[in-house]
């Protein structure tokens, strides 16, 4: 399991004082920093990243405030073939506040098409694979 903790920001609030929803898709992309480290192998051009993305979803659970940090989990759910899913929940004092889940594919871009995940990233996927603690 990965752990970012992110301070939010006064712009990302609405007009009702809260996070606005939009904020947390952005927050569990950079909780998947890990992930895209893991998978660049040393490239620092993220067009040579051989991920994509094919699917995110977002529950919000509970109300995000600014003025207190929020923390950001990520592990793997599940490892297919070619894809893996990304489970991950954002907590604010305590408080499960918001779940999602991302669908990333091993990508070749050269031939434009997915294939299957090499042994030495999946050996990392798999020792991040398990249920996040709720």
């Amino acid at each position: 399991m990965y752990e970012l903790t992110v301070t939010p920001r006064f712009y990302e609030t609405d007009a009702f004082g809260h996070v606005n929803n939009t904020v947390v898709t952005g927050w569990f992309e950079t909780g998947r920093s890990p992930l895209f480290q893991l998978f660049a192998a040393g490239q620092q051009n993220p067009a040579e990243l051989p991920l994509i993305l094919a699917r995110v979803e977002v529950d919000f659970v509970g109300q995000i405030y600014y003025g207190s940090d929020v923390l950001i989990r990520t592990g793997i759910e599940r490892i297919g073939n070619s894809s893996f899913v990304v489970a991950q929940q954002a907590w604010q004092n305590g408080k499960l506040v918001a779940r999602g889940k991302a669908v990333q594919v091993y990508f070749e871009h050269d031939k434009q098409a997915s294939s299957p995940i090499p042994e030495r990233f999946r050996a990392e996927l798999e020792r991040n694979l398990g249920e996040l603690p709720e």
